[in-house]
């Protein structure tokens, strides 16, 4: 779960990977969690944070390029 400033540093292709993961992560959690004891129920909290982090990185990147284009 990396901060803001080291997702910022890679390319569109990490945070591609990244987010993929993460989202795969999230959901493995809650399966877990709907199946059986979740022990550390902050991680799903912590992955959807991560993952609008990507998120908001990957559009601000769109809209970067959108922008000087025109």
């Amino acid at each position: 779960m990396a901060s803001a400033g080291v997702l910022r540093e890679m390319s569109d292709e990490q945070l591609g990977h990244e987010l993929r993961e993460a989202q795969q992560s999230l959901f493995r959690i809650r399966f877990q969690s709907a199946t059986e004891r979740n022990d550390t129920p902050s991680n799903v909290r912590k992955l959807r944070q991560t993952i609008a982090r990507i998120k908001t990185i990957q559009r601000e990147r769109e809209l970067a390029g959108r922008g000087s284009g025109a």
